[in-house]
């Protein structure tokens, strides 16, 4: 420990090492490219970020904190340590120093994800004060074996009573197309079963930067559905394979409620998995979802999917 040392992140020399370890370690699609557009599109939030280092410029673990730009008070915590060097005193090290940072800048709460099977990690927080606020299901599916011809004749019917599926990139991805795909994904996370009812964007500028301005942002991957008579858009799909992962990952499933009961949800996010299958090759699906959200869990029963590796978040009120 007397060697190691905490270094301001260097993008050109840890971004590449951290974008590997959002992938292996916290099962997050962050390319390189993402983390450098984050750190430049919200340097005015990040609050602190810090590489723990051996003498020999090894990277031994990171903590990266940024302040939430709907609650001020409220900040987002990773802290990353590789398996290899865990219990050698560098989460510690990189916590204290991160604490004191928050504290200073007015923090009250910070929130951390931690995966449901990382013992360690849970301990880890544990003792720091951080007790669960939401626990997110890890869910997986086999792609070459989910379809059936019975999602064909749901699919149908519903296309003859009014509505129609497309993608943003059968839209053109215009601004106007990306303005409602804003506000129905907002509408619909909020309006979730087991949300906290919480914004997950300030603006559709927000969104627009940090979603569609993402790598893994690909129009033909974000499926819609608009109910012909109304003009509403109706229900959505968003699926991607983050760069370097060897699996489809479906963001987000929402449908608005005024058209729930329809089978909306089941019926876009087959077409969504089948993109996945048949455009992006992938054999293997993933998706997260929030424990108290039973409508989405018994639609991914149906389809297939099998109980995976889950996410914590973890949260810890400052004094």
């Amino acid at each position: 420990m007397d060697n190691v040392t905490l270094q301001d992140q260097n993008i050109g020399r840890h971004f590449p090492e951290m974008a590997r370890l959002f992938i292996d370690v916290m099962d997050e699609g962050s390319s390189e490219k993402d983390l450098r557009e984050e750190y430049i599109r919200d340097g005015d939030i990040i609050l602190h970020l810090k590489a723990a280092e051996d003498p020999t410029g090894r990277m031994l673990g990171f903590s990266w904190v940024a302040r939430s730009r709907l609650s001020p008070e409220k900040a987002s915590l990773y802290l990353i340590v590789p398996p290899a060097f865990r219990r050698q005193g560098f989460g510690s090290l990189l916590f204290t120093d991160m604490e004191q940072t928050v504290r200073a800048a007015g923090i009250h709460t910070l929130e951390a994800p931690v995966l449901d099977d990382c013992v360690e990690g849970l301990a880890f927080v544990r003792a720091r004060g951080f007790t669960e606020k939401y626990h997110q299901l890890g869910m997986s599916l086999d792609l070459t074996n989910f379809d059936k011809p019975a999602y064909d004749a749901l699919i149908d019917s519903l296309e003859a009573s009014g509505f129609v599926f497309t993608s943003m990139e059968a839209l053109g991805d215009t601004e106007e197309a990306r303005r409602k795909l804003y506000a129905l994904n907002d509408t619909t996370s909020s309006q979730t079963m087991g949300a906290s009812r919480e914004h997950s964007w300030d603006s559709f500028e927000d969104f627009q930067n940090r979603v569609c301005g993402a790598d893994w942002y690909i129009p033909a991957g974000q499926m819609v559905v608009i109910d012909s008579l109304s003009g509403d858009w109706a229900a959505m799909s968003a699926i991607t394979r983050f760069q370097g992962a060897d699996y489809a990952y479906n963001l987000f499933t929402g449908v608005d409620e005024r058209y729930r009961g329809r089978r909306l949800g089941t019926a876009v996010k087959v077409l969504a998995l089948r993109y996945a299958r048949d455009r992006l090759d992938a054999r293997e699906a993933r998706t997260h979802h929030n424990a108290g959200n039973l409508p989405i869990l018994a639609i991914d029963r149906v389809l297939g999917y099998t109980l995976g590796r889950g996410k914590y978040t973890m949260q810890k009120i400052l004094d």
